[in-house]
């Protein structure tokens, strides 16, 4: 049928993985949130006083500034790359591999802190002025060096997929949205820049600026390395160009195209998804401690019952669809996030106005407790 014919294999396996994606990158964040609590009640508990304000250093939380010139920065990063892409595609390729080595290592370390919990030493391994480091994060660090190695070496698109899960699911764990009204801001620019440089660069530059950068290959750096050192033509001239972990893609099941989805179609949504992840936590929380305290009268139980989390996924999946059967449609490439910024932003909006939850959300709606659940249902 035709509306099947919109969506091949291909599709359907970007939008699991991007689902997939955000969930477990929410899910590690919020863990994350919870550590942290930890850490912090040990210290308090050590030293006699308690500090409900700190975090984790390695947190960077965007604020109205950041999310209003974050699209102005990206923009001048894609012009630097559409016109220097020659002269700045080395040292472009090699500071997206060491991000996506560590990255990916922080991918692996649940799985390896598992393979590791029977055997491994409760001490962690000094390694001097580079620090001191578990069995699993070494594990998990040789593993996605390995990794990176291969994927020079072989320029395969599985591996290179590989390395863009991992860079999206660090950055939605390590990026924090504070409030709903810097997540509007975020994403009401961002959908400005996706919309501008995918639809109307060709007009002033006479090219798709966006789909440009998104697809031209990299110099492998062991070719220019071997050219540089006059190594010979029989080494390191026979690796692949490469194709940078800034995008997922999946062949279609005949090997005739490939569907590609760039990280930030998934990353700028996941931090959306993480931030209702963690209200919908600090709610219950709220609610427990209140002992149960009903919501507004003119909002039914059934409403009440369901999490701005849920609603906030089901939008994203729905958006990507759309993208997905108006770029079959068109023939050309879409801005995700037209699509993926209102069915997101949209029924969260709505469901917390509904719910009473709104005024709450806009400005800084996260508060320090004492206690906190370390469960939330989903």
């Amino acid at each position: 049928s035709r509306a099947y014919s919109l969506v091949d294999s291909s599709q359907v396996s970007t939008f699991l993985i991007s689902i997939l994606l955000i969930v477990y990158g929410s899910f590690r964040s919020l863990n994350m949130d919870f550590e942290n609590q930890d850490k912090e009640k040990d210290n308090s508990s050590t030293a006699g006083s308690f500090n409900g304000n700190s975090t984790n250093n390695s947190i960077q939380t965007i604020d109205s500034t950041q999310a209003l010139f974050l699209p102005i920065g990206a923009s001048v990063s894609l012009l630097v790359m559409f016109f220097f892409f020659d002269s700045v595609q080395v040292v472009f390729t090699i500071c997206t591999a060491v991000l996506a080595t560590i990255a990916f290592a922080f991918l692996l370390l649940p799985m390896c802190q598992y393979l590791t919990r029977p055997c491994s030493p409760p001490n962690k391994i000094s390694f001097g002025c580079c620090g001191r480091f578990t069995a699993a994060e070494l594990l998990s660090f040789s593993l996605s060096v390995m990794l990176v190695l291969i994927w020079v070496l072989t320029g395969h698109w599985l591996l290179m997929d590989a390395l863009a899960m991992g860079l999206c699911v660090a950055m939605i764990a390590f990026v924090r949205l504070p409030s709903l009204k810097v997540s509007c801001l975020l994403l009401s620019g961002l959908l400005i820049y996706d919309v501008f440089w995918v639809f109307f660069s060709a007009y002033i530059f006479n090219s798709n600026v966006m789909v440009k950068v998104a697809t031209q290959p990299a110099d492998n750096p062991l070719d220019v390395l071997s050219r540089k050192l006059h190594l010979g033509p029989n080494v390191g001239r026979d690796v692949p160009r490469l194709s940078l972990p800034g995008k997922l893609v999946f062949p279609s099941s005949t090997g005739s195209h490939f569907s590609m989805l760039g990280i930030g179609d998934i990353v700028m949504p996941g931090l959306l998804l993480c931030f209702v992840l963690r209200y919908d936590n600090y709610k219950k929380q709220a609610n427990s401690d209140s002992c149960g305290a009903p919501g507004p009268g003119n909002i039914s139980g059934r409403m009440q019952k369901v999490s701005y989390f849920h609603c906030t996924l089901i939008g994203y999946f729905v958006g990507l669809l759309t993208a997905t059967v108006a770029s079959r449609i068109h023939r050309a490439a879409q801005p995700a996030l037209l699509y993926l910024v209102p069915f997101t932003l949209l029924p969260l909006l709505t469901m917390a106005y509904l719910k009473g939850d709104l005024r709450r959300m806009w400005s800084e709606p996260f508060h320090s407790k004492s206690s906190s659940s370390r469960f939330l249902e989903v």
